[in-house]
């Protein structure tokens, strides 16, 4: 008689932790599509094959944590604007960084300096 209650007691108990188990996998939602924490609204050409345009626009599709850095840009002073992101990285703060240091390295490769100050993240999830 007593196996009897505890199966159903056991039973009982693995649904419940089934029940918590799949709820918490379902909270886990896709960042695709979303904009994150924008910080600043970058400067955008809205021409479909520049590579800034491209590279948002994959920051914005992408479906984990994402980051979208570029220049300052100020239309009075400054020529050259860079721009990259990391995408689907492990981390928030891992995809800042990267996206921060590729961006850097733009001034370095193509020996410019910009009157506005160097690259920021712009929009990070």
């Amino acid at each position: 008689m007593k196996l009897k209650y505890s199966q159903k007691t056991i039973a009982s108990i693995l649904a419940s932790l089934l029940i918590f188990a799949t709820h918490g996998i379902g909270s886990a939602e896709s960042l695709a599509g979303k904009m994150g924490d924008k910080r600043f609204s970058p400067t955008l050409s809205l021409d479909p094959k520049e590579a800034c345009y491209k590279s948002y626009l994959a920051y914005i599709a992408a479906s984990g944590h994402s980051a979208y850095a570029t220049t300052f840009y100020s239309r009075v002073v400054d020529l050259h604007i860079f721009c990259s992101g990391k995408l689907n990285a492990p981390l928030q703060k891992a995809a800042e960084e990267t996206a921060l240091r590729i961006c850097r390295s733009g001034f370095v490769r193509w020996k410019v300096k910009t009157a506005s100050g160097g690259c920021a993240i712009a929009a990070s999830k």
